[in-house]
Order: structure tokens, then sequence, then C-alpha cells
């Protein structure tokens, strides 16, 4: 033992200094030394596993085997990192520890002490999420200091797990919650993120770079977070998985704020098998619920069916006729794998739009706050504001921080009008979707998760009138984006939403549905349509 912890030892002080990037550097990977494969540093392929379609029990039954490494997997996505990230400007920073925490994976595995399946698996995390080893910014300059004082607890379980924390994700800069109208996918620390499947198209918001480096296979798995629509939608938009749990499921605890009554972080992958694996290390247990709830790791490892499911279909045409005849053939595939699809819509929705911002905007002032008072920089939300006006790279592609100064005016959340307001969207959000549910006995409702991308705009804004991803995260549902197909070059998600706590569940489900509609494919990196078309 003590000649194989030495050996390691070693790799680690020869290997690390090649590829560390220090923390808020872009990564700076290592050129292929002697003996490594003469691929090139942007090929998906390492060792005969294709990462693009690689998943992660595939992946630990070759680390098991001694066929592969988690050191040689790692330097593979930092090296795919250095080759393809200048195209899309996803990743903000590569972890300095990357390759030292790969290397102790792999003495693990030797010594048959694997913490699991995430056990040597490289994950980019948002940059919302505190790390104690890197900035966390929220893609903001006035954060863009010290690093938190310690790891949020999602990041614990995942360094109990094993994973390999690759590095930090661009975002959209406070999670999309400073502009009346900002552009998804920019940051004043990390410029703008690009949509891996036609570049000059939005990879929406606000977990932009975990879902584009996920398409462009720059890591096995990325967390994203979400408070309306900022896992769901760049997901479907990236053509990959993502999953908003459960509220509750996942911990808070060191993830910069908008609401603490919706806010959740979430794994993303590219299947749904990743996904769920990854959930199970989130959430530290491999069930959501007590009582008949499959495990996760069940879900992972045997693909859920669709015959005998009923899914409803809210189908939301104001997504555009192509979405719409997306929605039209989806169903009938679902129909010919033994599903029962039935049209559907879901009350309460005006209602739910007109309360829910103004209950964001109180819930924004008091979460922020408390977060800011535990970081170097601006000590609240009124500094925060002061500070983008006396920082003019803030305003370098838009200029607006509305929401922030109607956050600054808005009721405290002692008053009794908020309360009320919070009280009816969490009533008529479950409603809507419990009642659909009960009357015509559905295991799942779908729905289209964007529309496709977007041409990004600073000038402009975003396009982006989405309402599928509103009922399950005001209600602290769960929703799953599973690639459905394209419209031209542009990916669009199937969304689909179940009852609280159900995750395992509609997990299974949409690993059903993914096997069924076998949508996902590469991003071809197109600078842009070939139709020259805009939406």
């Amino acid at each position: 033992m003590k000649k194989r912890s030495m050996a390691a030892l070693t790799a680690i002080l020869v290997v690390v200094p090649l590829v560390a990037a220090a923390p808020g550097q872009r990564v700076q990977a290592a050129e292929p030394g002697p003996g490594d494969s003469a691929r090139s540093a942007g090929s998906t392929l390492v060792r005969g596993v294709d990462l693009d379609t690689v998943t992660i029990p595939e992946l630990q039954e070759r680390m098991d085997r001694g066929s592969l490494s988690s050191l040689g997997l790692t330097l593979a996505y930092l090296r795919r990192i250095k080759a393809v990230d200048p195209k899309i400007n996803a990743v903000l920073r590569t972890s300095p520890t990357a390759l030292g925490q790969a290397v102790a994976s792999d003495l693990r595995h030797r010594l048959g002490r694997s913490r699991g399946p995430l056990d040597g698996i490289p994950v980019l995390l948002k940059d919302n999420v505190n790390t104690r080893d890197m900035p966390t910014t929220a893609g903001s300059l006035a954060l863009a200091g010290r690093p938190p004082a310690s790891d949020a607890d999602l990041v614990k379980k995942l360094r109990a797990a094993g994973a390999v924390i690759l590095g930090k994700a661009n975002l959209s800069e406070w999670a999309n919650f400073r502009a009346a109208k900002p552009t998804s996918g920019w940051s004043a620390v990390g410029g703008q993120t690009n949509n891996p499947y036609v570049l000059d198209r939005n990879p929406c918001g606000s977990s932009s770079g975990s879902a584009a480096a996920l398409a462009a296979s720059l890591a096995q798995v990325a967390i994203g977070t979400e408070t309306d629509g900022s896992i769901v939608c760049p997901a479907g938009m990236n053509g990959v998985v993502g999953l908003k749990p459960s509220l509750g499921v996942v911990s808070q605890s060191g993830v910069v704020p908008i609401s603490a009554a919706q806010d959740t972080a979430g794994p993303m992958a590219r299947n749904v098998t990743d996904t769920a694996l990854t959930l199970a290390v989130l959430s530290g247990r491999d069930t959501v619920r007590e009582g008949d709830a499959p495990s996760l790791t069940d879900v992972a490892g045997r693909g859920g069916t669709l015959r005998g499911k009923r899914i409803g279909l809210w189908r939301l045409p104001s997504l555009g006729a192509e979405v719409d005849a997306l929605m039209t053939r989806t169903a009938e595939r679902l129909v010919a794998a033994g599903a029962e699809v039935v049209e559907v819509s879901l009350p309460y929705q005006e209602r739910l739009a007109e309360l829910e911002f103004p209950a964001l905007l109180s819930e924004f002032h008091r979460d922020i706050d408390a977060y800011l008072a535990t970081r170097e920089g601006p000590r609240d939300l009124a500094e925060l504001i002061e500070f983008n006006r006396t920082h003019p790279q803030e305003r370098s592609c838009f200029a607006g921080q509305e929401l922030f100064e109607q956050a600054l005016a808005a009721p405290p959340t002692t008053n009794p009008e908020y309360r009320a307001m919070r009280a009816e969207l969490t009533d008529l959000s479950r409603r809507s979707i419990d009642e659909v549910m009960t009357e015509h006995g559905l295991d799942a409702i779908a729905s289209p998760a964007n529309p496709p991308a977007w041409t990004t705009d600073c000038a402009r804004g975003d396009n982006d009138v989405i309402p599928s991803s509103t009922p399950a995260a005001v209600a602290g549902y769960p929703s799953l984006s599973v690639p459905a197909g394209f419209v031209g070059e542009l990916p669009v998600g199937l969304l689909l939403m179940a009852g609280d706590r159900q995750d395992a569940e509609l997990l299974s489900l949409g690993g059903a549905v993914e096997q069924r509609l076998n949508a996902w494919r590469a991003p071809g990196y197109l600078p842009t349509t070939p139709s020259g078309t805009s939406h």
C-alpha cells in the first residue's frame, strides 16, 4: 500500500503542473506527451471510449477493469476544453486540483475502495455554487475576489462520493435576475456563452455554460441551478438532459440565491442514466421519498417502459408551428411504444404569471442580503446596485439592473400581502399539476421545454417567453428535459413534470422516453444557420 501511495503522489507531482490552471484562469491543458494517443485534443475518443455517448456505469466498469483511469479521463476532458471551449466559451476555469483528485480516485479503484458510481467522474459546477478552492462569482465582478470560506453542501457530497470537481461553468449573470431584458449566457466575468449547435444562437439560461459544456462533451456531468426554467431550458436548447429536482431534495446551502421558495440545484448530463446517478449523490440518498419509490440507482441501471403509461401533452402552440409539429411527431412515437397520450391544458397559468415575479422580488432581497453577508465585497443589495453603477464592465452587454432596483423597493417577506401572494402561488401551481394528473390518470405531463434558440443580441436581449417550466418550478415539483428532436439545426427538449417527490419515477419515465426518441446528436458548431433565419 505504501508503494502504491508513493506512486500516486509522484504522479500528482509530475502531472498536475502540466494542465492545472490557477483559479480564475481559462484552462491551459497539456499537449499529448510520449506514449499518449495520437488523436487530436478535440477528439471525443479516449482509449476506445466515445465521450459523446458513454455513460457513468460504462466508465466505472472500465476503471474497475483497469482499462481506463480517472486521470486519463480527466486529462481527456481538459484537452477537449482547451481545444473546443474557445468556440463556445462555456468553462470559466478549471480546478487546480482536478488531476490530484483523479489520481486519488485511481488509487481507491486499485485498492478496491471505490466510493460509488461518481468516483473519478469529472463534474463541472455552475459558478453560483460555492467552492472553497475556486472563485464563485455568479458571473459578477462583485464576487470575483477571494473564494467562499467553504464548499456548498452539494459540493461536499460530490467530493465525498469521489467525483472530480473539474471546474466552473459560465452562467447568465446573477442567474438572469438583474436586468429586465438580459442576454442569457452572458456575464461580466465570463463573457458570452454560445450554443454549440449554431454559434450565433443563444444557449438559454441561466445554466448556460453547464448545458453548452455538456453538449460539447467537456465534462461527464454538470450541475445547474433553477428558480424557473434555468436548468430545463438550457438543457433543451443544447440537446442534453436536465433535472430540476423537487424542492428540498438538494440542499440550497452555499448556492447564490434568488428565492428559497423555488431555488434548487440539479444534475445535467448527456443521458438520463448519469442524471439519476448524480441526483443520488446530490440528494445524499438513493430514494427521493420513502415507501415504494424506485431507487435512483435502479432507475439508472435499467430502462423504464412506456407501455401502459399515460402522458398528458400540454402543447403550448405559442412556441411556434415547428415546435408544435415536433410535439405531434413525439406523441406519435410515444404512442407507438405503448403509451397513451392525451391532450391537456393546465389551469391557473395567467394568475401564476401575475404573482410569481412580485413574490420573487421580495424573496431575492431577503435571500441575497443573507448570502452577501457571508462573502467579501458588497454586503447587501444596495451596495451591489452601487457596485454595478461604478463598474462599466458590468454594463458592457446590457446596462440595466431594473430587477435589483425593484427588489430593493419590494415589500419585505414579513408583509402580509407578500405572504398571501406566496401562499396563493404555492396552492395554484400545485393544483395546476395535481388536478390535471388526477383528472386524466396521468403518470406525467409533457410539453416543449424550449423554442428553437434565438440569435444572441445584447442590444435586444433574450427573445424568450417559455411558460412550460413555471408550474413545476413554482410548485416545487420535479421537471425533466430530455432531447425531443430538432427544428433545423436547433435542438428542442421535451419537458416532463410530475408530482412532489416523484423524481425517481420521472427519471424512469424519462429514460424510456429518451430511448424511444433517440434524438441526441453531436453539435456541429455552425457559425450560423444555413438559411440565416432567426427565431
